[in-house]
């Protein structure tokens, strides 16, 4: 599992704790990349503005999407991922505390790979940050263009 990068979409200071505190505890020992508004997930991922010098063929394993973000919110960064032809198969999950259906239906409808509701009891936020990792980095299967060598 060390050596896939997830990317962390979050833009509040405890919940990237808690994720890097859940990741840890369940020796999940990744490289996370924290980007804390849309428009840094985007340059990450695009290899542009302060990531321009980053390889883009080295896309994250995952991506750990937030909605409610500054700058460009979740679903637009969801949105422009799938339109890009470098991107549209990465896996999103979009990890949020929003309870609104749309959000949801809109998700999905974007492709996201997955929705999950962030529990606000840290041993059961640790609980589905270590099922999203064991799947995500250990028994997923990602499309042929994606496999790192």
């Amino acid at each position: 599992m060390d050596n896939k990068i997830i990317l962390l979409v979050e833009d509040t200071a405890d919940d990237v704790e808690l994720t890097l505190r859940s990741l840890k505890k369940n020796n999940i020992f990744n490289e996370v990349v924290v980007a804390r508004d849309g428009a840094e997930a985007l340059d990450y991922l695009f290899a542009t503005g302060a990531y321009a010098g980053r390889d883009p063929d080295s896309e994250p394993a995952v991506v750990l999407l937030d909605l409610k973000l500054p700058k460009i919110d979740g679903l637009e960064v969801l949105r422009r991922l799938r339109a890009d032809e470098r991107t549209k198969y990465l896996p999103v999950v979009v990890v949020t505390s929003s309870k609104e259906e749309l959000d949801m239906v809109t998700s999905y409808e974007l492709g996201a790979n997955s929705y999950v509701r962030k529990p606000v009891d840290f041993v059961q936020f640790s609980e589905a940050v270590r099922q999203l990792g064991m799947y995500w980095l250990l028994l997923n299967e990602p499309p042929p263009s994606m496999k790192r060598a």
